[in-house]
């Protein structure tokens, strides 16, 4: 695969970046994420895939835009309100950049659709809003071989972790919460509250990382850290991180040990 010159000078800022530089901007353009979410995180990180050159991009979200989403998710305007916010996504990425792939899917994750929306996905990248959902992507992740990017955020914190439960030694997302949230319970921000960049902090952050996970061993910013998640700390502000140790008797992942 080559760019054209006018997918050069798009991307010629990464280009002349020793980390990245062309071989890196061509395997972007390669590759293939599923964003799972399109509110507070999955917006500017949709913001952000697109503009690194990712070739290929599938979103999925079931919701639609809310006057209150405004607050914290910028991919969205008044216009939306009242529409699917996949669709809405769409319609932003083709104003952006026509020659990006998209495809939308307005469901939600299951189980039993997973395998068909992870096809051929070099990486799943997780910003929803409850564990249900977050440890049925992860699993699917951990059948299908795919990397996963998981991020959350509330209030004034986030975190975002990448997990290769698939490879041997390596956890998953279920080993670092356990089994006890697969019930749909979660707290919401409608009633804990979140600052706004907060949440652009943590996809932005985000995006970062899932360049940092499509460039393993092709150029010297390929750095998928494994098992380590970032805490961002927005009151401080500051920024932690630790690492999760693969559970052998992980429900998720624990065979592949």
């Amino acid at each position: 695969m080559s760019l054209s010159p006018a997918r050069l000078e798009r991307f010629a800022r990464h280009i002349v970046l020793p980390e990245i530089g062309g071989a890196g901007q061509v395997a972007l353009a390669g590759k293939h994420v599923v964003l799972i979410g399109l509110g507070g995180i999955g917006s500017p990180a949709l913001h952000y895939l697109a503009a690194a050159g990712i070739g290929r991009l599938t979103a999925v979200d079931d919701d639609v835009v809310d006057a209150s989403n405004l607050q914290r998710q910028t991919l969205f305007s008044e216009r939306d309100i009242g529409h699917g916010k996949a669709v809405a996504a769409k319609r932003w990425v083709s104003g952006f950049d026509p020659k990006l792939e998209m495809t939308i899917h307005d469901c939600r994750v299951t189980a039993e659709n997973a395998p068909a929306l992870f096809e051929d996905a070099d990486l799943v990248l997780d910003g929803t809003d409850n564990f249900a959902t977050r440890l049925a992507v992860s699993d699917a992740c951990v059948t299908a071989g795919i990397p996963l990017l998981s991020a959350a955020v509330g209030r004034f914190q986030g975190q975002v972790g990448a997990f290769a439960g698939h490879r041997e030694g390596q956890a998953c997302y279920r080993c670092f919460v356990g089994d006890a949230f697969d019930a749909e319970d979660c707290d919401s921000c409608a009633e804990d509250g979140m600052l706004g960049a907060m949440a652009g902090w943590t996809g932005t952050f985000a995006a970062l990382h899932a360049v940092r996970v499509l460039l393993d061993r092709i150029s010297a910013f390929g750095d998928p850290q494994w098992g380590t998640v970032h805490l961002l700390d927005g009151m401080t502000p500051a920024m932690r991180s630790f690492t999760i140790a693969k559970d052998p008797a992980c429900s998720g992942c624990g065979s592949t040990a």
